[in-house]
């Protein structure tokens, strides 16, 4: 049996702070963007009864206040599914209608370990004020962690990450582990559950997201991890990424992408029961898991996918 972590990092995109939109035009087109958003997401897990688990980030609540993020958790909890804490470090230097003039520093990895530790603290206060549960389990902005993030989070009492993403190493993903690391493995005092990837080229990763594969890799790539028994897999997806880059259509293309991803978990469940981090499940570490290999037929089929997704789908309305 190979748990699956589906998650989902839900957060407020930067491009449309800096192009200006106010609140609710930013809430619209990053959480609920053309329909297909925040809700759409929780519809499909509670239709096809699986466990999803959305990493939140607070941090614009410094510009806009709660009320955006306590909408979004209550939205969360209410349909039965798990909170986590996400971080963009990038929101606490910001200005409401400035533009995106003002911030601070993008990513995680650039901070101290003592300034990654209050940035964690703070962002986890501000969660657990919109009302999620106390998180314990996190995921950097941009995969930015290091082994920094990793000693700040555990004395923060945090029990997993999720945050190495081979595919973005060695940087912004800086975890010190190979880039091919996908079981879970114990570091620093805490469980790091690596973002899957899969070898799309020999010696080339791509992250395991609804937007970065096509429908057969995804199918391939869950085959293979219940064929060889991984321990785990940690599928990612994002609360705006099923619309286009805009938020202002449907883009087809990653909907059907992940209406499949949705109906192969329900199917498979057996031996790819997803989970939630609060379950804490009993999970080989340290496994020798490989990523699926590359298949040009594969490849190519993605890259026409990809072309008819950039230049159809991605149109501005």
């Amino acid at each position: 049996m190979t748990h699956v972590f589906l998650t989902t990092d839900t957060e407020f995109m930067w491009r449309h702070h800096a192009e200006g939109h106010d609140l609710a035009t930013l809430y619209e087109r990053s959480i609920e963007p053309a329909g297909v958003g925040l809700c759409f997401h929780l519809e499909m897990l509670m239709r096809h009864r699986l466990k999803g688990t959305f990493f939140v980030d607070p941090m614009p609540a410094m510009v806009f206040g709660l009320d955006p993020i306590r909408r979004i958790v209550d939205t969360v909890l209410g349909a039965g599914q798990e909170v986590q804490l996400h971080l963009h470090p990038n929101w606490a230097g910001a200005v409401a209608g400035d533009r995106g003039a003002a911030h601070a520093r993008f990513e995680l990895v650039d901070y101290s370990e003592a300034e990654q530790h209050d940035l964690i603290a703070g962002a986890a206060e501000l969660l657990t004020a919109a009302g999620a549960p106390q998180p314990l389990a996190f995921r950097a902005g941009s995969y930015a962690a290091n082994d920094a993030t990793l000693r700040a989070l555990a004395a923060l009492g945090f029990d997993y990450d999720s945050s190495h993403n081979g595919a973005e190493a060695p940087w912004p993903s800086g975890i010190g582990v190979c880039a091919q690391q996908i079981a879970p493995l114990r570091r620093h005092g805490l469980t790091e559950i690596p973002v899957s990837v899969i070898e799309d080229r020999p010696d080339s990763l791509r992250t395991f997201q609804v937007c970065a594969l096509s429908s057969g890799e995804i199918r391939a790539a869950l085959e293979h991890a219940a064929v060889e028994r991984h321990a785990a897999v940690t599928i990612v997806s994002h609360s705006f990424e099923l619309a286009n880059r805009g938020g202002t259509r449907i883009n087809n293309t990653h909907v059907r992408r992940f209406e499949m991803l949705c109906a192969l978990l329900d199917e498979w469940r057996e031996a790819l029961p997803t989970a939630w981090f609060s379950d804490r499940p009993n999970l080989a570490t340290n496994a020798a898991d490989v990523p699926l290999g590359p298949n040009a037929l594969r490849t190519r089929w993605r890259q026409a996918e990809q072309l008819w997704s950039n230049m159809v789908e991605e149109r501005a309305a």
